[in-house]
């Protein structure tokens, strides 16, 4: 999968963490995520933890990231309220 396609699995909610990048419309944290990976979770740990999750979301947090550290322009997909 192309960078750009795992970017459209991060999104934006103003109502949703108060506008944070969350993980296709639910209320989990691309920050929470990166988080566990920091910790030393792994990410079968985060699979058999959060049922729904796919490898390819924790991928797209990775990727929204290193374009974030890298002073990329990273533009998740707004979801209007």
């Amino acid at each position: 999968m192309q960078e750009q396609q795992l970017l459209e699995r991060i999104t934006i909610n103003p109502d949703i963490f108060g506008g944070k990048p969350i993980i296709r419309g639910r209320r989990l944290a691309v920050e929470h995520i990166l988080g566990m990976l920091a910790a030393g979770d792994s990410v079968e740990t985060l699979l058999e933890g959060y049922p729904w999750l796919e490898q390819e979301d924790i991928q797209a947090c990775l990727v929204y990231a290193h374009r974030l550290i890298g002073h990329e322009r990273v533009e998740p997909l707004l979801i209007e309220a």
